[in-house]
């Protein structure tokens, strides 16, 4: 394969996915504490109505609606009090024109009724008459049986995260274990004979190692898990002994560096020493990340991701993070915000480009402003806010204009 015969976004993406089409993430059940933070491998129906029984939203008294109407603080209704209904007991209470009964917020809603008027709207004359200052509506301040969800429909989804809000779902359902994917297991090689580990001393010449620790943040937050990480010297013995490792115990190897077309630089030569298709991907129409490499060894995704640090991390965003969030059906919201550009800037024909932007507020309105730097340099994420994507079929951006700004 030649270098740098460059393919566009989507086309990159659309490769890495039919290229492991057949390749899938193994799943494992889980105890709902365990599964914080983990994908749902699959649908989860409801096997009970939710709630399962008529319910009252508010401390008041249920009553049969259409006998608060015309009910004012001059004319109110008068009702015949039955009794109250008790906290996590059924209640038999069949309410008939006229008779009301306390219920408590939570409460079950008595046969008959038809809605809860707060008792703040409401004066007891004696311990059986009720005065009643206000008409309510037909189901007013009660939650339905079924009403949040219904038995046999699908309450949560394939590829949902489990957070705080879901494993809550899944308690009210009764649901103690779930199928989640097994996290997706990578492994981290950054190569250069002037790469060194943090405890290392820095001297003149040697660059500490950024992107594995850069990288590592975003499989952490991306659902995954690292299961080793290394700095390999400009060596091709060196580096396929390291890929070998890797590929036996990962599911994506990672190669930080090594991926622009040089006498130094191994990694095609290494993904295509190993059983498979080999370098698929040589090149890709992206700015920053132009030179990056996808392959694939012995059944496994290899990237080959740009050294400096901003590219090797926007590829990752780009490819990396699409293909998990395909593979593995999550459903994801982007964070993101409206912003109106402060600037006119061209983009590089033929290339879709990640701008850094940082993020101003005035008047009420928020406008983006370019941070302009090279991509070995760290301070150009940690100084931005966000980043806009200029398509490869445009020109530019216009100042005025308004675009989605993508939040780090």
């Amino acid at each position: 394969m030649d270098f740098f015969d460059v393919i566009s976004v989507d086309e990159a993406r659309k490769g890495t996915i039919k290229t492991f089409k057949e390749y899938k993430f193994d799943i494992e059940e889980v105890g709902l504490l365990e599964s914080n933070n983990r994908i749902l491998a699959e649908d989860i129906y409801s096997n009970i109505n939710v709630p399962e029984f008529n319910r009252s939203t508010v401390d008041g008294f249920a009553i049969k609606s259409k006998d608060s109407h015309g009910a004012s603080e001059s004319i109110p209704s008068l009702f015949n009090i039955l009794g109250e209904v008790q906290m996590g007991k059924a209640t038999s209470y069949s309410i008939k024109s006229g008779e009301a009964v306390y219920v408590p917020t939570g409460g079950m809603i008595p046969e008959g009724a038809d809605g809860v008027v707060m008792i703040e709207y409401t004066e007891k004359l004696d311990e059986s008459n009720l005065m009643v200052y206000r008409s309510i509506s037909t189901n007013e301040n009660i939650i339905l049986k079924g009403d949040d969800i219904k038995i046999g429909e699908i309450a949560l989804k394939k590829g949902r995260k489990v957070t705080p809000e879901v494993m809550g779902v899944l308690a009210a359902l009764g649901i103690s274990k779930v199928k989640v994917y097994k996290k997706p297991k990578f492994y981290i090689i950054s190569t250069g004979d002037e790469i060194i580990d943090l405890e290392e001393k820095l001297e003149l010449g040697k660059i500490r190692d950024i992107n594995s620790y850069a990288l590592y943040s975003l499989i952490v937050n991306l659902g995954g898990e690292v299961v080793g990480k290394s700095i390999v010297k400009d060596n091709y013995e060196l580096l396929r002994k390291e890929v070998e490792k890797a590929i036996k115990v990962s599911d994506i190897v990672l190669i930080s560096g090594g991926s622009s077309v040089g006498a130094r630089d191994y990694t095609n030569k290494v993904i295509n020493s190993f059983n498979g298709e080999g370098v698929f991907v040589h090149g890709i129409s992206i700015k920053p990340g132009k030179p990056t490499i996808i392959g694939e060894g012995e059944g496994k995704l290899i990237f080959g991701l740009p050294g400096h640090p901003v590219s090797s991390i926007m590829v990752f965003k780009a490819i990396v993070e699409y293909y998990i969030k395909t593979k593995m059906n999550i459903e994801s919201i982007d964070f993101k915000t409206k912003a109106i550009m402060d600037f006119n800037f061209p983009s590089s024909s033929g290339k879709e480009t990640y701008q850094m932007v940082k993020l101003k507020e005035e008047d009420g309105k928020v406008y983006a402003t370019p941070n302009f730097g090279k991509s070995g340099m760290i301070t150009l994420l940690s100084d931005s806010d966000g980043y806009i994507v200029i398509k490869s079929y445009e020109e530019g951006i216009y100042k005025g204009e308004e675009r989605d700004v993508f939040l780090f």
